[in-house]
């Protein structure tokens, strides 16, 4: 496990490297990162919470691409009237994103510089690893008595490096001990999928599902025999199975690269079923970008 986060951290890293510079606008000193170099250049940071681009030309002056509101509370979208005037092309249709940006930037370099090559972003993939703690009573098990237990879990979260990605896919190891009152374990490694529902960059609420399931489990069965005595029996085994599990979670930032992280894990599942209990299965984390 640990050799394979090294191998996704060393991926992330050469993947989602920005050149990142000291720039002075405005008499505004800013570290910003160059996503196109070219004829005209795109550059670009967040600044708490919130993006901010700017366009460099070949002599080296630096404009802030700017999308303001008026007194009437609408958009001014001064940004497409820079461009305009940068490259005389029409830039209506252009969206203060970075994708935008990056493709009516990277057509206008192509069109006045026949060696000009656009580096392709949008093949890249960024991770995050995150730890958890919670407690469930197992809802897809039978638990007479709906006892809680404790979960700890690991997950490995992959998604696109393009601003604010609404889907991720994850992959994720849970443990839950037995206790006194309910003797049953289980070690989980799970793959799925989420969709980021809403989607800001200070904090996100997502569906999800796990769609593959590979589980080791350990049970403690007590019953009374023919002669009224008490008998304990253990049992174990493994399962893979596709339960296509449905939850819901939310991500609120913390600082440039962390996330305080909330997840309603088990809400139901499609292939699997409900042993009787409502299902009570959350947990609260810590996850960072690699």
């Amino acid at each position: 496990m640990k050799k394979l986060v090294v191998l996704f951290s060393f991926i992330a890293f050469s993947n989602f490297a920005f050149s990142q510079e000291t720039h002075t606008v405005n008499n505004e000193t800013l570290e910003l990162k160059t996503e196109v170099d070219g004829s005209l250049d795109l550059l670009w940071n967040t600044f708490d919470n919130q993006y901010r681009y700017f366009v460099r030309s070949k002599d080296g002056s630096i404009v802030e691409l700017k999308n303001t509101k008026g007194s009437d509370n609408r958009y001014q979208e001064e940004y497409k009237t820079t461009l305009s005037g940068l490259t005389q092309r029409d830039a209506s249709k252009v969206k203060l994103t970075t994708y935008s940006l990056k493709s009516f930037i990277d057509d206008y370099n192509a069109s006045v510089d026949s060696n000009y090559t656009s580096e392709d972003n949008r093949s890249k993939l960024k991770f995050r690893l995150g730890v958890s703690g919670g407690f469930t009573n197992h809802p897809f098990v039978e638990n007479s008595n709906n006892e809680n237990a404790l979960s700890l879990g690991a997950e490995l979260e992959v998604l696109s490096d393009r601003e604010l990605p609404r889907q991720a896919g994850f992959l994720s190891l849970r443990h839950s001990p037995d206790k006194d009152e309910f003797k049953y374990s289980s070690t989980q490694l799970a793959l799925g999928y989420r969709y980021r529902v809403i989607n800001e960059s200070g904090f996100n609420i997502y569906a999800q599902t796990k769609f593959a399931t590979f589980t080791s489990s350990k049970a403690t069965i007590t019953y009374l025999d023919t002669d009224s005595n008490v008998v304990s029996e253990e049992s174990s085994g493994t399962s893979f199975d596709a339960p296509f599990v449905f939850g819901l979670g939310a991500d609120i930032k913390i600082g440039d690269s962390g996330y305080l992280t909330l997840v309603y894990d088990s809400l139901f599942g499609i292939f699997i079923d409900n042993q009787g209990n409502f299902p009570v299965d959350f947990a609260v984390g810590y996850k960072f970008n690699l």
